[in-house]
């Protein structure tokens, strides 16, 4: 697990987003066809390198320590060199970014922070920010894979992980991804989690949940204000028998 540290003030409302098939369109046959053509193996092939024996899964969960490491596992797997720079652009070139989908995380910047939370290994920590430009702007500093945190997506440990980064309840973070396991795995320790499918209008989720928690402040205000209301004038009775 990497060693994060989070020295800004704890925002009020906190927003983490999933990344492949939330905020960029992810075509792996296109990834896969090209890493095929590199390294002159099959798909399946492939597949049996590195996907299906675990290796991904295991980067995404912080095995490797960084990204020279993953990439040095890459290659010995593969069985010939991989470039950094050609890994990066197969991989840059399956992503697309969802404009209007970026469009909702704009709005939520405008109600906290907003927080990128992928299953991806270190490496491509590395390159997130030249694959999808539009997100760095938006996300500074919080750009974070999975990795980052030693624990992969759907397990609840990479979501208390990410709470405890951010130093932001679970009652007051939004969550959104393209699988239910994911946002079954959130849900589990009490993020409010929304699951993004073709046509789900995630500014509109985003516009609800803000909706919902500024309802729930008010809601508190108002159970307060008795309270408040009689203290002061038990106040105002004290100072009237002390004259």
């Amino acid at each position: 697990m990497g060693d994060i540290v989070n020295e800004t003030t704890a925002p009020g409302l906190l927003f983490l987003f999933d990344m492949d098939e939330v905020l960029v369109r992810y075509d792996w046959r296109v990834r896969m066809q090209a890493l095929a053509e590199f390294t002159g193996h099959d798909f399946t092939e492939l597949r049996r390198r590195w996907w299906d024996c675990g290796n991904e899964a295991l980067a995404e969960a912080g095995h490797f320590p960084d990204g020279d490491a993953y990439l040095a596992a890459f290659e010995e797997a593969m069985g010939c060199d991989v470039p950094e720079a050609d890994w990066a652009r197969i991989r840059g070139a399956a992503m697309t970014e969802l404009p209007e989908r970026i469009d909702a995380v704009r709005f939520a910047a405008t109600h906290g922070r907003v927080g990128l939370l992928t299953n991806n290994g270190p490496l491509a920590g590395r390159w997130i920010d030249r694959w999808a430009p539009s997100l760095p702007p938006l996300f500074g500093d919080h750009l974070d894979t999975t990795s980052n945190f030693g624990a992969r997506k759907p397990e609840p440990e990479v979501f208390r992980r990410a709470l405890e980064h951010h130093r932001v309840p679970a009652e007051r973070t939004f969550f959104a991804d393209d699988m239910p396991i994911n946002v079954e795995g959130a849900r589990s320790v009490g993020i409010h989690a929304v699951l993004v499918e073709e046509d789900t209008d995630l500014r509109a989720a985003v516009a609800a949940f803000v909706a919902e928690q500024e309802q729930a402040e008010q809601e508190q205000v108002e159970q307060a204000r008795p309270g408040q209301e009689r203290a002061e004038r038990d106040g105002r009775e004290a100072r009237l028998t002390s004259a």
